[in-house]
């Protein structure tokens, strides 16, 4: 048994240190939820008013301008189908909607930080060791910033996938760049590039396929965290998902499980194709 003496608990520290932040920065905070909550609502009626079949037909057209294979093209367009075949297809482009608003942020926030991290070396130590933790920690303990601060509802959960989903992109953005040839940098710079167009004429078109590796990985990130991000209100499937745990209906949670592997198989197919098409041509 450990010694009762010693222990010492925090907790009472942290909840006043956040009732603090929440009295001092409440402006920023207000602010924040209602850029998130206008981008989402945005994504969210834009997608709701495509009709289903246009929806189905640009996956389509997408698959076939990754892939060129009718056998992909057929399997990723019929997918979707059966998700409105369980009638849930309103709550699949609920969820649609999560997912690209948080990779839209997540895509903003990482992309920056993962080219000051292959640009500066300082930069890269200080942050590794925080991704290195965020990759570790278990995907429940995101909840906790997005509760404290914004409470119950879709905005949390939308930053709560945000802060889930930023890592891999920062750390293959920074991969992809630390990767590109000494040679060709050699030869930009004797040429007489500067820094900046090092970095936008030769390394990162050559970074490219690890950058569009990390928006795939992001992208598949921020969907594994749906359903845990609708234990705070963020809705979607994966409020389907746990209702049908709580009322023990097995049926409807496989129909809505099935629903979010559809997605995900959707999405990882057309990601990754389109990161294959700005790979170099092998000899």
């Amino acid at each position: 048994m450990f010694p009762e003496t010693w222990q010492f608990n925090i907790a009472n520290h942290i909840n006043n240190f956040v009732n603090w932040l929440l009295d001092t920065f409440a402006v920023f905070f207000d602010g924040l939820s209602s850029v998130v909550l206008n981008l989402l609502m945005n994504i969210h009626s834009a997608l709701d008013a495509i009709p289903w079949w246009i929806i189905i037909l640009t996956i389509a057209l997408f698959a076939w301008f990754v892939s060129r294979s009718i056998v992909t093209v057929t399997i990723l367009a019929i997918l979707p189908v059966f998700i409105g075949l369980f009638g849930l297809w309103p709550l699949a482009m609920e969820t649609l909607a999560i997912i690209l608003t948080a990779v839209v942020i997540a895509l903003i926030i990482g992309i920056p930080i993962g080219v000051l991290m292959a640009e500066f070396k300082p930069i890269e130590a200080i942050i590794r060791p925080i991704l290195d933790a965020m990759q570790t920690m278990p995907s429940f303990v995101y909840l906790i910033p997005a509760l404290m601060f914004f409470g119950l509802g879709k905005v949390p959960g939308v930053l709560a996938t945000v802060i889930y989903s930023t890592p891999p992109v920062m750390r293959l953005t920074c991969l992809g760049l630390n990767q590109v040839p000494s040679e060709v940098e050699e030869a930009a710079l004797a040429y007489g590039a500067t820094r900046w167009q090092l970095l936008k004429e030769a390394r990162l078109p050559l970074a490219m396929p690890s950058i569009l590796a990390g928006v795939n990985q992001t992208t598949m990130m921020a969907l594994a965290m749906v359903v845990i991000a609708s234990m705070i209100g963020a809705g979607g499937l994966g409020y389907e998902v746990l209702i049908s745990i709580n009322r023990v209906n097995v049926g409807r949670g496989f129909e809505a499980g099935i629903s979010v592997v559809i997605l995900a198989i959707v999405i990882d197919r057309l990601t990754q194709g389109f990161a294959k098409r700005f790979e170099p041509p092998t000899t």
